[in-house]
């Protein structure tokens, strides 16, 4: 997990976001006039040139925060410069020098990594020509604009020239697989309504305070990938914003924490859907079900803080709860943790890579049509208008999730009822029994003129 680190820091409001998402060429950090909004440290793998290394966005040094975090802001900008191989120090060549840029250059003289000053907002040959003034700081200066996109090469070579030679462990996570890909590590969101414990779960796993944790409503508001190692495999959990009743988004921010916690599930392998033992389950948490369900995500619903309901409540309760709430959800499996204590962490992360293998796997064409013909035999489907209905062969055509067609002379004369039977048997008989399995009917032409044309493909998300 040794990737090395280049850390980027300034005051507030110089475009260290903007610089972060223009290098990356996503928009992972949230960018915004409001100072402040980058609270985390948030990260990301860039492959340049051969090179692999882990970028890392900062807050701003100096910032007051208006929800009294700003001692938790400056352990994370602590934390990222005692890691980082070289820092990227952004400045704003509109305002020039500033005195908040004065205390930050003292504070960077006292670390022995490189140090680049990125004049930041040379949108013009104007306001570039002011990058001089940056001189007086001692080091190397490189003029960009994250905005209009100029001078991300002549960045990315002063980043290759202060990177540290690879070490084997980087070597290694970098050769590819037989198939010709980089293995790529298991991404789990871990999502949930405000409060409900997702960062505290996070530090628990990498024993560390790698996000800011606080009762305040709404700290998180970025996606964060954080890395972690358990049993010598690396994972990535993705911390999400707590989410909020839609009418309740009103600010800008609110919109884009929602927003880039509804893309973390979409690119999730396995989604963590966190609950409080100590709330009943509301408007938001059936919201974000939905939503899992919706992508066909492989879901496990935790139960947290459940140390508080110790002696109190039977564990059958609540899954009983949920499985009231969530019936469409029957399949998707519970567990009972405690994120302060790290109670049954390893367990939970455990089945999540039993989920994520489940949804990879892949069934022969012979071995789906003697099931389902063994099915359609035991358990015949109902004539539709004195019609048979008929499934010529079955074949597996996808997986994440796993995707069955069954081709067949009308899709229509299978009803709800029986397609849930189908899926059934497929659960039951293989790999599928705790992921979301679609099934897809098809018609084909079979050549018999008695069979029903003119029917339409209808998919089943169970």
């Amino acid at each position: 997990m040794s990737y090395p680190q280049v850390a980027i820091v300034g005051r507030p409001n110089v475009g260290k976001s903007s610089l972060f998402n223009w290098l990356i060429g996503d928009r992972i950090s949230i960018v915004d006039s409001v100072a402040g909004v980058t609270r985390d440290r948030i990260t990301y793998l860039l492959d340049h040139e051969g090179r692999t290394f882990e970028l890392v966005d900062t807050g701003g040094i100096g910032i007051v925060d208006r929800d009294d975090l700003s001692e938790h802001i400056e352990n994370q900008i602590r934390i990222a410069l005692e890691s980082a191989v070289m820092v990227l120090f952004v400045v704003d060549a509109r305002e020039g020098v500033m005195p908040l840029d004065e205390e930050v250059v003292r504070r960077l003289r006292a670390l022995s990594v490189p140090v680049v000053c990125v004049v930041n907002k040379a949108d013009t040959e104007h306001e570039a020509r002011h990058a001089n003034e940056f001189y007086r700081f001692g080091w190397d200066i490189v003029t960009v604009s994250a905005l209009q996109k100029r001078g991300r090469s002549t960045l990315m070579a002063a980043i290759e020239k202060c990177l540290p030679p690879p070490d084997d462990d980087e070597i290694a996570k970098s050769r590819k697989s037989p198939d010709g890909t980089k293995d790529r590590e298991m991404r789990i969101a871990i999502v949930g309504r405000r409060n409900v414990g997702k960062s505290t779960f996070i530090n628990s796993l990498t024993k560390e305070e790698r996000v800011i944790a606080s009762p305040i409503p709404g700290t998180t508001r970025d996606s964060i990938d954080v890395r972690f190692e358990l049993d010598g495999k690396t994972f990535v959990a993705i911390d999400t914003p707590g989410f909020r009743k839609r009418k309740s988004v009103k600010e800008d921010l609110d919109f884009y924490s929602s927003t880039r916690a509804e893309r973390s599930i979409r690119m999730a392998d396995v989604v963590l859907m966190f609950f409080d033992c100590a709330q009943q389950i509301g408007k938001v948490d059936k919201q974000l079900v939905g939503y899992i369900e919706k992508h066909a995500k492989p879901c496990i619903f935790v139960v947290n803080k459940w140390d508080l309901m110790t002696g109190q409540m039977p564990t059958e309760r609540w899954s009983d709860y949920l499985r009231e709430t969530f019936a469409t959800m029957w399949y998707v499996p519970i567990i009972f943790i405690t994120g302060l204590t790290g109670k049954n962490a390893k367990r939970l992360i455990n089945h999540a890579q039993m989920l994520y293998s489940q949804c990879r796997t892949r069934v022969s064409t012979s071995t789906l049509n003697k099931l389902i013909t063994a099915a359609l035999e035991y358990n015949p489907p109902p004539l539709y208008y004195h019609r048979k209905p008929k499934i010529y062969y079955v074949t597996q055509t996808d997986v994440q999730p796993p995707e069955i067609v069954l081709m067949c002379n009308n899709p229509d004369m299978f009803a709800a009822d029986y397609r849930r039977y189908l899926t059934g048997v497929l659960r039951d008989e293989l790999d599928f029994g705790e992921v979301p399995l679609r099934l897809v009917f098809k018609k084909r032409d079979s050549g018999n003129p008695n069979d029903d044309a003119g029917t339409v493909e209808k998919k089943d998300h169970r």
